[in-house]
């Protein structure tokens, strides 16, 4: 490769001709660029983008090469960058979230399948026992029963609403298996959510309480989630995370129902509702959806609570939310995040 005296650059956020420029290459090669990108490298020969890759989270996505250019060791170049980056960022258990037709480039740079969709996209990690050791670690906590319920919920914060969707869950099941999501992209960060749905979920003796960790609505798993832009993204990342879910989670708990709460203002919750509807019951998973409990005029939601924060209307927030809860947003623990909702 050293013919093509190629040239590498890291495009930073500031420069947007350069960042148009990749846009522009990865449109081309099917891919779109987007602007929770944390760090992009480019190969140039000369003044000509001929591959890109780059950085979100734990995540290398965006990884393309110029069709005139494959074969020459550009993707192996790329990705060897990404992830001396990532290292130096502290980052050691890596995904990628590719094209199908890339996988034998990255089965030979050290990566492992988890799951592949609709042969459009197919997610790889780095650590051979990785999703094992998760689902192992699930399994230790499988509790026998009937009726197996689950549960995934983000709890920006944790309001009646879920607790009401997880009392339902109890009163109908054996066990109940809660996943809080993980990913640190909401305004009450992730050991927060954990922590207000343990205190809020303690008088139900059969909800087991789970991190969702990397494998359940994640940036590797579901990127498009945390965008809350519908588009045609969103329906390929519902069918991988729900795959890994009946691939995985499923089994390893032995899940024969999941409870989810109705969607009626977010677009992706909408389709990921409705893709479990379509897709669990074939692999012996019935999907209970649970209409949002309405308290005044308006549905209880964690966006309303926010915007009552916002509003500095604490009045009305007492109503929707359990104590536990109310108490956290009244402690001084939670002054820097109500400081940063009212900025919004």
């Amino acid at each position: 490769m050293e013919w093509l005296n190629l040239r590498e650059e890291i495009i930073r956020k500031n420069d947007y001709k350069k960042i148009e420029e990749v846009r522009n290459f990865l449109l081309k090669e099917g891919l779109r660029y987007d602007k929770s990108l944390e760090y992009t490298t480019a190969l140039y020969d000369d003044n000509r983008i001929v591959g890109t890759a780059s950085i979100e989270g734990k995540v290398l996505k965006c990884i393309a090469v110029d069709n005139e250019y494959k074969g020459m060791g550009i993707t192996n170049k790329l990705i060897t960058n990404l992830i001396n980056e990532q290292y130096s960022r502290g980052r050691y258990h890596l995904f990628i979230f590719t094209k199908p037709e890339n996988k034998h480039i990255f089965r030979d740079l050290g990566f492992y399948e988890i799951a592949e969709v609709s042969e459009k996209v197919i997610l790889f990690e780095n650590d051979l026992r990785g999703i094992k050791k998760f689902t192992e670690k699930l399994s230790k906590k499988k509790v026998d029963g009937k009726i197996v319920s689950s549960i995934v919920v983000n709890c920006n914060p944790f309001t009646l609403g879920h607790r009401y969707l997880i009392e339902k869950a109890s009163k109908e099941s054996d066990v109940v298996h809660v996943f809080v999501v993980t990913e640190d992209k909401s305004i009450f960060p992730a050991d927060i959510r954990f922590k207000l749905v343990e205190e809020g979920k303690k008088d139900f003796g059969n909800v087991i309480l789970h991190k969702g960790e990397e494998y359940i609505i994640s940036s590797a798993t579901f990127p498009s989630y945390f965008l809350k832009k519908q588009d045609e993204a969103v329906k390929l990342h519902t069918l991988l995370d729900i795959e890994i879910f009946i691939k995985y989670i499923v089994p390893a708990l032995g899940i024969n129902r999941r409870y989810v709460g109705e969607e009626p203002f977010c677009e992706v919750t909408k389709v990921y509702n409705s893709t479990m509807k379509e897709l669990l019951p074939a692999s012996g998973v019935e999907v209970v959806e649970v209409p949002r409990i309405f308290i005044g005029d308006s549905a209880v939601s964690a966006s309303r609570v926010r915007n009552l924060i916002k509003e500095d209307n604490f009045t009305e927030l007492k109503t929707l939310v359990p104590g536990t809860t109310y108490n956290f947003l009244m402690s001084e623990e939670a002054e820097t995040i109500i400081n940063k909702i009212k900025e919004l």
